[in-house]
């Protein structure tokens, strides 16, 4: 599928998204599927697997660290500290002894001895981000992680974080109906050669047309609590989906593979990390690396799924309070 850059770090030009195999969207059903997605994911060239200590309280981390066993030059691995929840509210920390703290866990739960990307999951607002960074830098040191990056900072944060070391990637969510790094970030980014990573680039499965009503949703699926998702907010939502639909056909290709392939032509710094635990839908999306958009597809795409057209927030309040710090 060929590779991009994101800093100095070489990755695949799709990567992978483990959370869903343990974590928020429904029940954790079949780890040996969850594996062999992971494995078949490396035979076609995927090479960067994305988890977090957060994900299934540090299961997922361990699920990642059983499928690459026996394989781990193969892949560049991501995961990330920073989330904590208490009593059903998410709060960051970003202290350097936590950050240690973390990474160590981290690395004992993947069963590995260093960690290619380590992200800062999200911002501290109480500790300055030069302590949480000096810590990162101090790990790239001693040879436990190679590389950093941050998730879902603010333009200010990324440039501080930077001025201490080197920031090589940032993860946000960016899709066809999540463009708010587009305003002032990923100039940010592009000044400082940081590399993009956007997760849920399908819109949390939305754009894929997979879910066309909240009862297709599992009790314990954490979309059941999203705005977007809500009754009379999907039905607004789906209106998309149709359209993008039928611009996917002229090109013999799927709602999911054409809104895969407008991310990934956003530039070559660009390695969008689409989610799945199931190896159908994980070939499906790889395929959208070969989808070519002319800048004529890329102005319909964007007709399709404007700004305008999504309806309601990312995110409950309880959870849009830690993003853009």
């Amino acid at each position: 599928m060929g590779t991009r850059k994101l800093g100095n770090l070489e990755v695949g030009a799709q990567g992978l998204g483990c959370m869903g195999m343990s974590h928020a969207y429904g029940v954790r059903d079949n780890d040996d599927e969850s594996i062999a997605t992971v494995r078949r994911a490396l035979e076609l060239g995927v090479t960067l697997l994305d988890t977090a200590n957060v994900y299934g309280a540090g299961e997922n981390e361990k699920l990642v660290g059983r499928a690459i066993t026996g394989r781990r030059d193969e892949l560049v691995l991501a995961t990330k500290f920073g989330i904590v929840w208490t009593g059903g509210e998410m709060t960051a920390r970003g202290d350097a002894a936590y950050v240690k703290q973390c990474c160590e866990e981290s690395l004992r739960r993947l069963g590995v001895d260093h960690i290619d990307l380590y992200y800062q999951h999200r911002v501290d607002p109480d500790v300055p981000i030069e302590e949480t960074w000096g810590a990162l830098a101090e790990l790239v040191q001693a040879g436990k992680i190679r590389y950093a990056g941050i998730s879902e900072a603010g333009a200010g944060t990324i440039r501080r974080a930077h001025a201490v070391h080197p920031v090589s990637a940032l993860q946000s969510e960016w899709s066809l109906w999540t463009r708010g790094i587009e305003d002032e970030i990923l100039g940010v980014c592009r000044e400082l050669g940081i590399g993009l990573v956007p997760f849920s680039p399908l819109g949390r499965g939305l754009l894929t047309g997979s879910v066309t009503s909240s009862k297709d949703l599992p009790e314990d699926d954490m979309r059941r609590g999203m705005p977007r998702f809500a009754d009379g907010n999907l039905e607004r939502n789906l209106a998309i989906v149709d359209a993008l639909r039928q611009l996917a056909a002229e090109k013999g290709a799927t709602a999911g593979q054409l809104a895969l392939a407008w991310v990934q032509a956003k530039g070559a710094d660009v390695v969008p990390i689409p989610g799945t635990k199931r190896r159908k839908y994980l070939e499906e999306n790889v395929a959208a690396v070969g989808l070519e958009l002319s800048e004529k597809d890329i102005a319909a795409i964007e007709q399709a799924a404007g700004r305008d057209a999504v309806a309601g927030a990312r995110y409950p309040e309880r959870l849009a309070r830690a993003v853009g710090k």
